[in-house]
């Protein structure tokens, strides 16, 4: 038997926790603080966020308000409640550390609040609170070497949790705003090759044919930097806003296009499943056959093989019909090529902006790279798109 904790936010019974609190459990029961054991139902559930609403079947409860999304600062004192290691109703008091960490490797989705307040197993759902007692975050995970508090926590802010459980109360379900492009975080290298002033906002690598970014002119190789009239901070910054936005909202999308700034209108799309993404062999895997070599002027592409994309390795790398380009078949150890990150099996589709079908397209591409010129590269790897940087 597994536990938890969880927020009453109804009085008619609705809590919320963590997905993976009640994630593939058969039978749920509720400990409430006076004492009374309910058994409790999954309303819906949210894996791309860690959250989830159970219900009990009871009335007149008290229950937690949601605190306001735009009063967080860091620095405010805060208080988290949870049952650590079964201990019911522990209240351990911390501040905000930071707002807006992305990139953590806990949910698909993530703008968590960072929190000193000491968090161990067993908190997990439960409440985060300002000095008014609203309910600021859902306690989710702790960054720990040793699996104890080390003081670095993380929570769900309201701004997330409140959308999310509005949407599993309603419908069971959570439907996101879609538009249909690949993204990457943009490095001072790609800032410099895309004509952006600084490293903010998300760089499209791929475009959809079927997602609204298409129908609204967005193009492969722009710089998304403002959404809906707001700055774009990050990947995870755009991301989260979209998926937030009603679909069928029409919003302003601003880009920087080789170097000039463009408004786009897009309408948002309903995200689709996401049943498509999983596709190819591990980074790095050889590609089959050997590689021709080639001739060339030195440059940052002289210490990479490249061959066709033939039918052998398509089969064993998974490489889609529709996917053109050259195949990365080797990389000298130490190179350019390596330091930047490309890797065997990748697929070059790019040169600089000039598109790469075959081996005689490459060639002509890289010809025109000087020997102290770096090079940018549309890569396809395992079915994503993005761009890579080799400098000399």
């Amino acid at each position: 038997m597994s536990g938890g904790s969880g927020v009453i936010i109804d009085p008619n019974g609705y809590i919320v926790t963590n997905n993976h609190v009640i994630d593939k459990a058969s039978d749920i029961k509720v400990y409430l603080a006076n004492k009374k054991e309910y058994p409790a139902k999954i309303i819906g559930a949210d894996p791309k966020t860690d959250l989830a609403i159970i219900k009990i079947e009871a009335t007149g409860l008290p229950h937690l308000k949601w605190g306001g999304p735009d009063d967080l600062q860091v620095g405010d004192i805060v208080l988290a409640v949870g049952s650590p290691f079964g201990l019911s109703q522990t209240v351990t008091m911390g501040i905000i550390s930071a707002l807006g960490r992305g990139n953590v490797g806990i949910a698909d989705y993530e703008d968590f609040i960072q929190t000193d307040a000491s968090i161990n197993p067993g908190n997990s759902g439960g409440a985060l609170v300002n000095l008014k007692g609203e309910l600021i975050g859902i306690n989710t995970a702790i960054f720990s070497r040793t699996g104890g508090n080390e003081g670095i926590g993380f929570a769900v802010p309201v701004s997330l949790a409140r959308n999310i459980t509005d949407s599993l109360i309603k419908t069971g379900k959570v439907v996101r705003g879609w538009l249909g492009v690949a993204i990457q975080e943009i490095t001072p290298d790609l800032a410099k090759a895309f004509k952006t002033k600084d490293q903010k906002g998300a760089l499209v690598s791929d475009v959809n044919e079927q997602g609204p970014a298409l129908k609204a002119g967005v193009q492969r190789g722009d710089v998304i930097v403002e959404f809906d009239d707001k700055e774009v901070q990050t990947v995870s910054d755009l991301r989260n806003r979209v998926a937030q936005t009603v679909v069928g909202s029409k919003v302003p999308l601003k880009v920087i296009r080789e170097g000039q700034e463009k408004v786009l209108t897009l309408q948002i799309a309903e995200r689709p499943a996401d049943a498509m993404l999983a596709r190819g062999t591990e980074p790095g895997a050889a590609p089959p056959g050997s590689p021709e070599a080639r001739k060339g002027p030195m440059n940052v592409l002289s210490d990479l093989k490249v061959k066709a994309i033939d039918d052998e390795a398509r089969a064993q790398l998974n490489i889609g019909a529709k996917t053109v380009g050259v195949l990365v078949a080797h990389i000298q150890a130490g190179s350019p090529a390596e330091q930047a990150g490309l890797q065997r099996g990748d697929v070059i589709q790019e040169v600089n902006r000039n598109p790469v079908t075959g081996i005689k397209d490459y060639d002509a591409a890289a010809a025109k790279i000087k020997k102290e010129e770096n090079a940018v590269l549309l890569v396809n790897r395992q079915g994503n798109t993005l761009f890579i940087v080799i400098n000399p």
